[in-house]
């Protein structure tokens, strides 16, 4: 055996492109490659189908080289958080529908999928991601970065995450007015020391309100993902979250729909389904609205339990509920590269108030519209 018979083999299974090294040591053989594809899952059947294209008594040896590609337009998005490649800002219309949840298991699965993930919880009145990440009593640090002050996020399971729930009593409402919530959020955003990150998930609260246009203000978002729940009355608030984010001034692409509580599984009966909310709601909304549908979570009791206890479903390595979350996840990165590479970047809006309303446009080329 040698390397280019080896080279011949694996030219049937993978791009040559991917094929790093080769060492041969008598009858053991160590194959270096690299991939763009970093779930364990990934590797595993690539490296089973390799093993089995060479005669047992060979020993082969697989070793992967993780190589993310960047999943912006390069030097494209005027993005003011410096280092931070996509912004995806996580909604839904009606409240209860589990927002927080998708979105802390998406930051978990993104995470063991290799890459640098962050979680703004922008809930200023609601904010969950604390519990459900077990980081409720932490405070963030502060740290110097080129003489200013800045704010270090709490991190847990390789997630960074900050939110209001932080300098917070747990049991303390926030009464504030829309400024005052919109200021805190800046603060959040811009005071903060996020570091490199591929993605930043933005935890909306539900509705189409202050926060909402706060973000859209702010900072380009590269999407949005809206979840709901199957039933009528979500998918009819979740269809107003679709449409503000398509207006016209705003401009953010909708990366897809995620349904959540799609079915219940009895724990004595595995074999049946029971569709409590309606079937295929948010399935067939995505088909009215033309945009993706990225998969949907069934009703699991552990799903409420792994949260209460602050340890995202997600984690739970092998099980059905983290392959669930895995593969809307690898529908999340298909979007978003699939977004990135066909549309320009999205453009921050200005947001003016006349006469009690908000009217919305945005800067193009020192003009408004």
């Amino acid at each position: 055996m040698n390397k280019n018979k080896i080279i011949n083999i694996l030219e049937k299974i993978i791009p040559p492109s991917q094929i790093r090294n080769i060492n041969i040591f008598g009858t053991e053989i160590i194959i270096d490659l690299n991939i763009d594809n970093p779930s364990l899952h990934a590797k595993k059947k690539l490296e089973k189908t390799i093993v089995s294209s060479f005669e047992k008594h060979h020993k082969i040896i697989v070793n992967f080289n993780v190589e993310k590609k960047k999943l912006v337009l390069p030097n494209d998005n005027k993005n003011k958080l410096v280092g931070i490649d996509n912004v995806i800002a996580i909604s839904s219309g009606k409240g209860g529908v589990g927002k927080s949840t998708i979105t802390s298991n998406l930051a978990i699965s993104l995470s063991k999928m290799g890459f640098k993930v962050g979680i703004l919880d922008s809930d200023i009145y609601g904010p969950s991601i604390p519990t459900m990440f077990d980081v409720e009593s932490l405070r963030p640090a502060s740290v110097k970065i080129d003489n200013r002050s800045m704010m270090k996020p709490i991190e847990n399971y390789g997630v960074k995450i900050l939110s209001i729930g932080f300098f917070t009593e747990p049991n303390q409402a926030i009464i504030w007015r829309g400024p005052m919530a919109s200021k805190a959020l800046n603060q959040m955003i811009f005071d903060t020391n996020w570091g490199e990150l591929d993605f930043l998930l933005v935890d909306l609260p539900p509705g189409t309100g202050d926060i909402h246009l706060s973000i859209v203000q702010s900072i380009p978002l590269n999407g949005a993902i809206v979840v709901s729940t199957p039933q009528k009355v979500a998918l009819s608030d979740a269809k107003r979250g679709i449409s503000m984010f398509m207006q016209k001034n705003i401009d953010v692409p909708v990366l897809g729909l995620i349904e959540n509580m799609a079915y219940f599984v009895p724990e004595d009966m595995p074999e049946k389904k029971y569709f409590i909310f309606g079937k295929d709601g948010v399935k067939n909304l995505a088909d009215d609205e033309s945009v993706p549908f990225l998969g949907l979570v069934p009703l699991f009791k552990s799903i409420r339990e792994a949260s209460d206890f602050g340890h995202p479903a997600s984690l739970q390595n092998d099980s059905l509920i983290a392959k669930s979350f895995e593969e809307i996840t690898k529908n999340v990165v298909s979007s978003i590269v699939e977004r990135n590479n066909h549309l320009p970047p999205t453009k921050i809006v200005k947001i003016t108030t006349m006469a009690g309303c908000s009217a919305i446009n945005k800067k193009e080329n020192g003009a408004e519209k």
